[in-house]
């Protein structure tokens, strides 16, 4: 064999291995299903990444959180487990109340848009990597369609008709704001919906969008609904290990971020379609569609700040995040307060 002969081997197979060393994968978990839109958008995540970095930077994507619990992904991201998280920051309210002004303020915002405003220009992603690097992880972005649509038996047209009006609700700050406004929130499995609506067990749900709803069915009990919503707008996010974070190079920070930025420009141009196209289709199976007006909404986010400040008594990051919201709100002139 001649030496020539064993150095070329001997190249390639150095050559080779560089190539495996520069390749690098991320194991990620997301609470949504492949099929999903969100779950579509973040397939759409993987491919892009994948493709700017000339397939250097790989992700290995578990939906439907296959691996661990949804309310363990930020943990198991920590802990190693995992690297990153693209779950939902609320599942973690109950190692920080902070948690609740990372992923969803109830009535603060309008529109997604305003949240990302608020993330990138208002402060917000520096504030929220301030809580989670206390737990191990870093904030890289998020991502959000819109706000949820109220679906009820009964008129919904504005704060007036909240007094009495029972609906399935999440538990935490939202039970609070409604019962502060009159209604019955009453906590249940998203899969007891329908049954409670059609024994009249309650009047309507907190379910998710107008399109969402359709999708559900829900809209074939429940003919009543508000568009646009004014209640709930949840934001998902993507966070890592700081230790994985940090190990990474620049430029695969900077694919990641753009990766992201483009993820969440996506889900919110889709929402918006999808939700004008079951708007344009909803009277003709015989829907009401209420947009409540601006008193109404200004009465919800109100109160809806009302219980923000109960909820900024419970950590100093709670506080601080409710402060930064607050004023945003103010800045962009959505709250006087």
């Amino acid at each position: 064999m001649s030496f020539k002969f064993v150095a070329t081997v001997s190249a390639l197979a150095l050559a080779a291995n560089i190539a495996s060393a520069e390749t690098r994968t991320l194991r990620i978990q997301t609470h949504q299903a492949p099929e999903s839109v969100s779950g579509k958008m973040v397939q759409d995540f993987v491919e892009q990444v994948n493709a700017m970095s000339g397939g250097a930077l790989q992700i290995e994507m578990y939906y439907s959180s296959a691996v661990v619990a949804s309310a363990e992904t930020f943990s198991a991201a920590a802990d190693g487990i995992l690297d990153c998280d693209m779950t939902n920051g609320s599942y973690q309210t109950g190692k920080n109340a902070a948690f609740q002004f990372v992923s969803d303020t109830m009535g603060g915002y309008n529109t997604p848009l305003e949240w990302h405003a608020w993330v990138k220009f208002g402060g917000g992603k520096d504030i929220i990597n301030q809580l989670y690097e206390q737990n191990g992880m870093h904030f890289v972005g998020t991502y959000l369609g819109g706000q949820e649509s109220l679906n009820s038996t009964r008129p919904l047209a504005g704060i007036e008709d909240l007094k009495g009006f029972k609906f399935r609700s999440p538990p935490g700050m939202e039970s609070e704001i409604f019962s502060a406004l009159g209604a019955t929130p009453i906590v249940m499995d998203f899969t007891e919906i329908f049954t409670s609506l059609e024994t009249g067990i309650i009047d309507g749900a907190d379910a998710s969008t107008l399109a969402n709803n359709v999708g559900l069915g829900i809209y074939d009990i429940a003919k009543h609904t508000t568009f646009p919503g004014f209640h709930s707008m949840s934001a998902d996010h993507l966070a890592c290990s700081t230790d994985v974070w940090n190990s990474l190079d620049d430029q695969q920070k900077a694919i990641i971020n753009s990766a992201m930025d483009s993820l969440a420009l996506k889900l919110m141009a889709m929402t918006l379609v999808n939700n004008g196209e079951a708007l344009a289709a909803l009277p003709e199976k015989g829907v009401t569609i209420y947009d409540w007006s601006p008193e109404d909404r200004a009465t919800f986010r109100k109160a809806a700040i009302g219980r923000w400040d109960e909820w900024a008594t419970r950590s100093p990051e709670a506080a601080g995040l409710v402060e930064s919201h607050k004023a945003f709100l103010k800045r962009i002139g959505l709250s006087e307060n």
